[in-house]
C-alpha cells in the first residue's frame, strides 16, 4: 500500500504506515525545510550513535482527516522506549516534508499548545524513517490530503458563520510536495 505511486486523495484516508520513530527535536519555525533540516540531522546522528542492540522504536503511524496517530508496535527486542500512543490533531501540525538528504525520512512540525509553552519554543520537529523513499513520499501525500480536507472544513465553517478572528489568529499550515531534488535545487538558487 505505501509503495503506490500517485496522489493520495481524502477518500484514501486513513492510511497507515509502519515506520521507525527517530524522535523529536525543537524546530525554530512554523514551516519550511529550513526548520526541519537541522533537527533531522541531529536525530539521525543520535540514531547512528545508539549502542549495539538498541534500535529505534517501530511505530504504526496513521494519517486520518483529523490528524496523525502514533502507536508503538510490540517488539521482541528489549528497548528503552516504553509503549507510546499519541495523537496530533491536524490543527497542531503546521508542516510536513520528505527530507532532502535522508529521502526515507518524513518529518513534521508540531505547534505545541500555547498554554503548555509559557515562553518556551512552541515548535517541535518529529521525524520517522520509512521503509523506502516512495513510502516517505506516500506519507507526505497522505498528510497533504488531510491538510486539504482540513482546509475545506475551515472554509466551510468560515462561510457558514462570519469569522470574527483577526487574520493573525487563523491557522496556517504547509506541506512540501516537491521531491528532495526539487527542494535542493530551490535551496541552491536561494543561496
Amino acid at each position: 500500500m505505501a509503495e503506490n505511486e500517485g496522489p493520495v486523495l481524502v477518500n484514501d484516508l486513513p492510511m497507515t504506515f509502519q515506520v521507525k520513530y527517530l524522535g523529536q527535536s525543537d524546530a525554530r519555525g512554523l514551516w519550511g525545510i529550513k526548520h526541519t533540516r537541522k533537527p533531522v540531522d541531529l536525530m539521525v546522528a543520535a540514531a547512528k550513535a545508539l549502542p549495539p542492540g538498541q534500535v529505534l522504536p517501530l511505530v504504526k503511524l496513521t494519517i486520518t482527516v483529523d490528524g496523525v496517530h502514533l502507536e508503538t508496535i510490540k517488539q521482541d527486542i528489549k528497548n528503552e522506549f516504553e509503549h507510546m500512543a499519541v495523537f496530533f490533531n491536524i490543527e497542531s501540525i503546521s508542516y510536513g516534508v520528505q527530507d532532502l538528504v535522508y529521502t526515507r525520512v518524513f518529518s513534521m512540525i508540531i505547534v505545541k499548545d500555547s498554554a503548555d509553552v509559557k515562553g518556551l519554543n512552541p515548535f517541535e520537529c518529529h521525524a520517522f524513517v520509512c521503509e523506502s523513499r516512495n513510502a516517505a513520499r506516500r506519507l507526505t501525500y497522505s498528510l497533504a490530503a488531510a491538510f486539504q480536507d482540513y482546509s475545506r472544513r475551515v472554509k466551510e465553517m468560515q462561510t457558514a458563520e462570519i469569522d470574527e478572528r483577526p487574520p493573525s489568529l487563523k491557522k496556517r499550515f504547509a506541506i512540501d510536495l516537491r521531491t528532495p531534488e526539487e527542494i535542493e535545487a530551490d535551496l541552491e538558487t536561494e543561496a
